[in-house]
């Protein structure tokens, strides 16, 4: 063979020459139809090993009008949603479907990464995280199956896989309030950010419970670490510091941490931090952050659960809340929500005790 016809890939054309068979038959073996002898099989299957000849199953399952496949949208910056890919791939494959990543980013909006799955003819497309309108998830739910997770659906037609948000508020406030915290700020996601405002009534519902109605402090916020150091500026320059602050997620509450470190606040002792979500930088020694833990896999896992199902029963959308499971050596026995890292505590970057927490 000369040069450019050896690097081509080979066909199943090329197949049938080596084998001397035709070409329609070749197509039998590799369909596994009937109509081929064993040894014509054989022959056949011996040339394309010798020809390292592999069959385009994306190809064969397109001409039956399935890919098979599944969009995921993903927005590169979250380590979160990083955490949630990795369990999407092993689960679709186990339910025998591809995964195709298309990436928001700060030149690339969200949707036009969706428009990229849907050329790719994805059957199902799976937001992680999306800041997108409802109006615009009703259109795409109109069009492709569709799932969101990490927040509602505000009534379009597509499944939605989020967390219990409000409990997990509700877990961290408690914590800090039996540790004696009585003066509690949250930073929110921001007025876009996927369940931020749940998350943000969640703090409030639990400090009221609480009798703290008058302690209620919310700084505006999103889910990144600019908005942790912005929100840690702010409070530097008041008269006094917070004894505990609760971030939108692990980035924002990363963000703040390094702002009030820089500028010498003792975090424990000084004032409390507390994110949420528990993805892989909150694990990192030098951040070793308390945070509210999302079930990374139940998501993952009831997300692509909800697109085969709707593409292979025809079932219709609906809403799966993972519930706010209670922290460990609670009396509830599902897994910890709040992750703890060593017994009963204390948990890092929070104080305990009335002394420095009043």
């Amino acid at each position: 063979m000369g040069s450019a016809e050896g690097r081509r890939r080979p066909t199943m054309v090329d197949v049938a020459a080596r084998a001397g068979v035709s070409r329609a038959l070749v197509s039998l073996v590799f369909r596994d139809a009937p109509g081929a002898s064993a040894e014509s099989r054989e022959k056949v299957l011996r040339a394309a090993e010798e020809l390292g000849y592999r069959p385009d199953n994306a190809a064969r399952l397109l001409a039956r009008g399935r890919s098979r496949t599944l969009g995921v949208l993903m927005t590169v910056r979250e380590p979160f949603e990083a955490d949630l890919v990795e369990v999407i791939y092993p689960e679709a494959e186990r339910r025998g479907y591809d995964v195709l990543l298309s990436a928001s980013t700060p030149g690339r909006d969200e949707a036009k990464a969706v428009e990229a799955l849907l050329a790719h003819r994805c059957e199902g497309v799976i937001l992680l995280g999306p800041v997108v309108d409802d109006a615009f998830l009703d259109e795409l739910g109109a069009r492709a199956v569709a799932v969101v997770v990490g927040r509602g659906a505000g009534g379009a037609a597509v499944d939605s896989v989020r967390s219990a948000d409000a409990e997990g508020m509700r877990q961290a406030v408690d914590h800090l309030v039996g540790l004696g915290h009585r003066r509690i700020v949250h930073v929110d996601g921001g007025p876009s950010g996927p369940n931020a405002r749940v998350r943000r009534e969640g703090y409030v519902a639990a400090m009221r419970a609480h009798g703290l109605d008058r302690d209620v402090r919310i700084l505006p916020g999103a889910y990144h670490e600019d908005a942790g150091i912005a929100a840690g500026r702010m409070l530097l320059a008041e008269d006094s510091l917070p004894t505990a602050v609760i971030a939108a997620n692990d980035r924002c509450a990363i963000g703040l941490l390094d702002t009030l470190r820089r500028a010498g606040v003792d975090v424990p002792a000084e004032v409390s931090v507390v994110g949420y979500n528990d993805d892989h930088l909150a694990h990192l020694s030098h951040v070793d952050l308390t945070t509210v833990r999302q079930d990374a896999a139940g998501l993952a896992q009831n997300a692509v659960r909800a697109a085969v199902e709707r593409l292979e029963e025809e079932v219709p959308p609906r809403e799966v809340v993972l519930p706010g499971p209670g922290r460990a050596g609670h009396d509830r026995p599902t897994p910890p929500l709040t992750r703890r890292f060593a017994g009963p505590g204390p948990w890092p970057n929070v104080c305990v005790g009335p002394r420095s927490c009043a």
